[in-house]
């Protein structure tokens, strides 16, 4: 079995896989605060309460866009699993040719949602991740990462709302009744959706300009449902896109 660990700046996605079957999923909060001990302990009750057996995860991958936890996690790796983890990163094979200027700069989770869409469907491809920050990642029909786009997540964008208006209030991420709002809360939830809705869409649009073809959209991250349901770009919603890369790189880096 392979623990898989997806670590993004708000929340971290683990999941346990046996072969290529995924037996359960959790999310929880990043934290640098927490320990190896912490983490281990977590872990174990996650795995306890699936009625998982630990004892049976042979590997551990883990794909991170947090440095301070990458000690961590190791040592929990060690310590709970009896495994050195394989971190996504410079000098593991990912199968995919990184044509950015400095590919060391490249987010793991972009790379890895990157592997697992063109797995997945063999062609031209652009993905949208809906994590801290919304990234767009273009693949060549080829299987080559492209670059991409880099916009502050939907998250980010209610919280600096809230923060910095002063009689504006935290609203939940939502589609209004109208997209003309007749209250403050449906304006504010109107901006926030078809805001994003319409950022999705004129990306997506000039970047498959970029590319030349006809390209499927794949969205992932916890707020990719509601966008894509309102979008005109997205094809798909691929909720373990991370999750599935994770579990292709491992199988590529450790081949019987």
């Amino acid at each position: 079995m392979l623990l898989a660990i997806d670590v993004g700046n708000t929340n971290t996605v683990l999941g346990v896989f046996e072969g290529r079957r995924l037996l359960d999923h959790w999310r929880v909060e990043t934290s640098t605060r927490r320990t190896s001990d912490e983490y281990g302990i977590l872990v174990r009750q996650l795995f306890t309460h699936s009625g998982i057996d630990p004892v049976k995860v042979s590997a551990v991958a883990v794909s991170s866009v947090v440095p301070p936890l990458q000690f961590s996690l190791e040592k929990m790796s060690e310590r709970y699993f009896r495994m050195r983890p394989m971190f996504v990163g410079p000098g593991v094979k990912t199968g995919m040719p990184i044509l950015y200027d400095n590919p060391r700069e490249v987010g793991a989770d972009r790379i890895v949602n990157a592997v697992a869409a063109y797995e997945k469907h063999k062609g031209a491809l652009i993905v949208v991740d809906f994590g801290t920050a919304t990234t767009f990642d273009a693949v060549s029909a080829r299987g080559e990462y492209l670059g991409g786009c880099i916009s502050p997540g939907i998250n980010i964008s209610m919280e600096a709302l809230f923060q910095n208006a002063s009689k504006l209030p935290r609203v939940e991420f939502a589609r209004p009744p109208h997209v003309i709002g007749r209250n403050t809360v449906h304006s504010m939830q109107s901006g926030l959706v078809y805001g994003y809705v319409g950022m999705v869409d004129g990306i997506c649009a000039r970047m498959q300009g970029d590319l030349g073809s006809p390209v499927k959209v794949v969205a992932t991250g916890g707020l990719a449902p509601l966008v894509a349901s309102e979008s005109k770009a997205i094809h798909e919603v691929d909720e373990f896109l991370t999750l599935e890369g994770l579990r292709i790189i491992y199988g590529r880096n450790h081949a019987t």
